[in-house]
């Protein structure tokens, strides 16, 4: 088994937004493409689901012609009362067959009331049973149904026997326990059959809660320091921070003749502090000078800082 995670960013320092809400439409995206690669079935079943969303469609438009002029029929006052009794008859059907078709269109081809799910399946834990409750209701239509929505603390209910990736979404320093309760069972019951385990926007560590003192430190050195970041995303006013592995991690400046908007100014084998990017920045840009390689007190002061801060 994998344990992995996935920072994506792109607020630029603007909080008007939660990380959680202004993540959604990623980790959308990052589910749907994560259960076609890992779960066994589910490239099948979107193959299926596509097929039924175009006869849907197909389907929907005879019906609404159907409804035309069925309509029209029953509003002819030369027709008996018999007859028109039937042609109404008719038309409820139709409207009923209509927004039955609709609802799969609505779905992308999932029909709630015939397809279920019965393989492996990708559960995504949430920071709260609001924000787990709200993906249930709106999140069914964007990805597999192979996905599962739970989340942190209280009573676990759920049936994770079939669990084979896990996904913990935004979890906060208040979480923390439970994160890794939770993935210390899942890990035992699942055995080899749990092939993945992803933190996405991971804040376990928080000066009011775990502070950055030795709970801080073993908490990162047990749940932290051990996972793979697969992929990094943070843009800055300038430009951005990114890293897909097993790559570097780079540091990007907007760069209008570039075909790309963007020009490459470093790359790291770790992920720099928020100081170091902007001293990149101020290097590649002339504000500042390259630091020498001296070791003096000024430098042994900064290296202590920027430890605390990747803390």
């Amino acid at each position: 088994m994998t344990r992995c995670r996935v920072d994506f960013d792109t607020s630029i320092g603007d909080e008007t937004y939660t990380t959680l809400k202004s993540s959604t439409e990623f980790m959308q995206q990052f589910v749907s493409s994560l259960s076609l690669a890992c779960v066994e079935g589910v490239m099948q079943e979107k193959q299926r689901q596509v097929m039924k969303l175009m006869e849907a469609k197909a389907e929907l438009r005879d019906v609404q012609e159907q409804m035309d002029e069925a309509t029209a029929f029953a509003g002819d006052d030369e027709e008996g009362a018999e007859e028109s009794s039937e042609q109404s008859d008719v038309v409820d059907k139709l409207t009923q067959r209509e927004e039955e078709l609709m609802q799969i269109i609505a779905n992308q081809g999932f029909n709630p009331t015939t397809d279920s799910w019965d393989g492996s399946k990708l559960r995504i834990y949430f920071p709260d049973e609001g924000s787990a409750a709200l993906a249930r209701r709106d999140w069914k239509s964007e990805v597999p149904s192979c996905v599962e929505f739970s989340s942190c603390g209280g009573v676990q209910v759920a049936d994770t026997s079939k669990d084979s990736v896990v996904l913990f979404f935004c979890p906060r320093a208040s979480e923390a326990e439970f994160v890794e309760q939770i993935l210390y069972e899942t890990e035992e019951k699942r055995g080899d059959e749990l092939m993945l385990t992803v933190m996405v926007n991971p804040l376990l560590v928080d000066m009011g809660v775990t502070g950055f003192g030795m709970a801080g430190r073993r908490l990162r050195e047990r749940l932290i320091d051990g996972l793979i970041p697969a992929y990094y995303l943070r843009t800055l006013p300038w430009g951005a921070l990114t890293r897909v592995w097993p790559q570097l991690f780079t540091v990007w400046q907007e760069d209008a003749e570039e075909s790309t908007g963007y020009r490459l100014i470093k790359a790291m084998d770790r992920l720099p502090s928020n100081p170091e990017v902007e001293d990149i920045y101020d290097i590649e840009n002339g504000e500042m000078s390259a630091p020498g390689e001296g070791f003096g007190l000024l430098n042994a002061l900064g290296d202590f800082v920027n430890g605390m801060t990747r803390l």
